[in-house]
């Protein structure tokens, strides 16, 4: 098998993922479902990303979200929702990322 016949190859599997992640509804991988300052007083954001298998991570950064950036805190989640819902609670109601996210990475 060629390079073009392995590049042709390659595009049809992802068509098939993107089928099935349709199905699913569950977003491609590193796609930013939730994105959040984390208030008035900080550069801090929150960020909830997919990993394209229907979990994704939450995470709060400092800096210029996504080219240049640390990590603060991080968690992943079993599912997408799980994910934006303890986003949420930190960015909304208030609640201790260390509550939600556990210690800082």
């Amino acid at each position: 098998m060629n390079a073009t016949e392995k590049l042709a190859e390659l595009k049809n599997l992802q068509a098939q993922a993107d089928a099935v992640r349709q199905e699913l509804a569950i977003r491609q991988p590193g796609t930013v479902t939730f994105l959040a300052s984390c208030g008035t007083l900080t550069d801090d954001e929150l960020v909830v990303e997919a990993d394209g298998f229907g979990g994704a991570k939450t995470s709060i950064v400092e800096g210029n979200y996504p080219v240049d950036y640390v990590t603060k805190f991080e968690r992943s989640f079993h599912s997408e929702a799980e994910a934006e819902e303890a986003a949420g609670e930190v960015a909304f109601k208030g609640v201790s990322p260390t509550q939600v996210l556990g210690d800082p990475a």
